[in-house]
């Protein structure tokens, strides 16, 4: 072998080992963390490869269903919409599966880790946050006349979070979301989370759709969360 060859194969050695080094470090220090920390500023999110649907639109394989349907007629007793919310009660009837529910929407990418089967498109989030706060306006667990009422006014209207550019339809939600969170939050520091949150990911500019996905999915567990979904369905 030519010493020029021996040089070469040496360099190549020493990159992969350099390699192989970096990766083993971020492994130890970032994988599966907790989605979501606290900086001095802001709160940034930690990615990790998850993959869901996040643009499905039936829900329950019902034909026709999904807010943006034409048969979806959310407060009809006709129509596909009253057919899921029948099905979404069922599912989570018990205090383990809502529990479930919330627990993979507020560390989507850890519970996604440890429960690989568990899967539920954002869609189907969303009637369950309906349901919520359709039952939440009569002890004011929706947050009042200043919450989540409007929320789910719009979207009922099928427009602003069902905009073809499903990141523009995302980012719509988290902002409404977080204003409202207020209304409804039961401590400062999930408070501040939430507006941490919503802050940074409206403001880096390159965020991935993964992200900006993630970080929906974290806020409507947050609120599911802070009006006691787990507890009182």
């Amino acid at each position: 072998m030519s010493y020029i060859m021996y040089k070469k194969m040496a360099s190549l050695q020493l990159f992969i080992f350099v390699i192989l080094l970096s990766l083993i470090t971020i492994k130890d220090t970032q994988s599966f963390h907790l989605p979501v920390c606290l900086s001095n500023k802001h709160t940034t999110l930690s990615m990790t490869s998850y993959e869901v649907s996040e643009t499905q639109k039936t829900i329950y394989d019902v034909p026709n269903s999904g807010w943006s349907s034409p048969q979806w007629n959310w407060g009809s007793a006709i129509g596909t919409g009253h057919d899921c919310a029948m099905k979404c009660r069922q599912i989570y009837n018990t205090k383990s599966d809502r529990k479930k529910l919330v627990d993979s929407l507020l560390n989507p990418v850890e519970y996604k880790s440890t429960h690989p089967e568990f899967e539920i498109s954002f869609e189907e989030v969303k009637l369950v946050l309906g349901l919520a706060w359709q039952n939440g306006r009569w002890d004011g667990r929706d947050g009042g006349p200043e919450g989540y009422g409007h929320v789910l006014s719009t979207m009922a209207k099928a427009q602003r979070y069902e905009n073809d550019d499903e990141v523009l339809s995302a980012l719509n939600f988290i902002e409404d979301v977080s204003e409202r969170f207020s209304t409804i939050s039961r401590n400062s520091d999930d408070l501040n989370k939430m507006k941490s949150i919503a802050i940074d990911i409206r403001e880096k500019h390159d965020a991935s759709k993964e992200e900006v996905f993630m970080t929906r999915r974290i806020c409507a567990g947050m609120v599911l969360d802070s009006m006691g979904f787990v507890q009182n369905g």
